[in-house]
């Protein structure tokens, strides 16, 4: 493995945007985070209602306007700004949609196998 890799995650679709993480090669696989580089149309929205069981997640929002729904907790966050940024705990239930074309960087840690639930 090199020490020092350049590339772009701009327009690449790894593993549905996610780079990082434990379900990948090296030197991108790692069990301690998962990051995701995700691109979204307006209108896109995650059907399933999942939650992770172990790990937590943050989202960041750096173009667009993007919602994250928690529908157990009956509460909505939108990202508007640059930056703005939404975290939930593991066993929170979510789902999203883009309102505007978006770029969102997710991260979640720890990067565990089978460890998200979809809610039914």
């Amino acid at each position: 493995m090199k020490n020092i890799v350049k590339g772009s995650v701009e327009g690449v679709d790894v593993h549905r945007g996610w780079f990082i993480g434990h379900f990948l090669n090296d030197p991108f696989k790692t069990d301690a985070v998962e990051v995701k580089w995700g691109v979204h149309k307006k209108g896109e929205l995650r059907p399933q209602v999942a939650a992770n069981k172990t790990a937590k997640t943050v989202s960041v929002l750096v173009k667009g306007k993007f919602v994250f729904r928690f529908p157990v907790e009956k509460k909505e966050v939108v990202l508007e700004q640059p930056g703005e940024y939404v975290f939930w705990n593991n066993g929170v239930y979510h789902t999203f949609e883009a309102l505007e074309d978006s770029v969102v960087v997710t991260v979640r840690w720890p990067s565990v196998e089978n460890d998200q639930v979809i809610l039914n």
